[in-house]
């Protein structure tokens, strides 16, 4: 599957038809391959934002097998000005316990509030571990990575997905997040080094 692209029709339902498909495919491909991170296989889905990433981790996940842990990387950024720094956090927190066999753990950022919930959430060191969100697929964790999926699609498709999603009201932190973003995947190359690349536009 290495280096493979999906390009489902623009009139496909993102739910079904080749989606249902794809996700299927991949979900079969995550449990024939190694476990790299400890027994854990981990598996990224990173993009843009506005690419489909929650709605696609939560529908692989489900194809993966019922309880699969997502960790969202937006869970663990201390604020919009952590967008690639928060790493060590998730590092300490999800991936080291993780390689151990032991279970993970994190206090996801309450957006609103701005600052880390007090309560903590567990990760369990199960067979396979989705990683969602902007760097997820970075090249520091690229070697302990069972499958790395990169999401793109249009950045107008992009724009009004992300509008629809918050209301616009984020529209002039987003501005700036996609800057920061595009910065990253150039000089880290991740759609190029990912396993599956999906254009998400429908």
């Amino acid at each position: 599957m290495t280096g493979r692209s999906y390009r489902p029709a623009p009139t496909e339902p993102f739910e079904g038809g080749e989606w249902g498909t794809t996700i299927a495919e991949i979900a079969r491909e995550v449990w024939a391959r190694p476990p790299r991170l400890g027994e854990t296989r981990l598996v990224a889905v990173d993009g843009p934002s506005g690419a489909g990433k929650t709605t696609f981790a939560g529908r692989l996940a489900g194809a993966i097998g019922p309880g699969t842990p997502t960790v969202h990387t937006d869970d663990l950024l201390d604020g919009w000005g952590d967008q690639v720094t928060f790493w060590p956090r998730l590092e300490e927190w999800v991936l080291a316990p993780l390689r151990e066999g032991r279970a993970g753990r994190y206090r996801p950022y309450d957006w609103e509030a701005g600052r880390f919930a007090p309560e903590w959430r567990e990760v369990a060191p199960a067979p396979v571990v989705l990683l969602e969100g902007v760097t997820a697929a970075r090249a520091e964790i690229r070697p302990e990575l069972t499958l790395a999926v990169f999401l793109t699609a249009p950045l107008d498709l992009r724009i009004r997905r992300t509008d629809l999603r918050d209301g616009g009201r984020l529209a002039s932190y987003l501005e700036e997040w996609r800057r920061g973003e595009e910065a990253h995947f150039a000089a880290d190359a991740t759609a190029h080094h990912a396993d599956v690349v999906l254009d998400t536009t429908t």
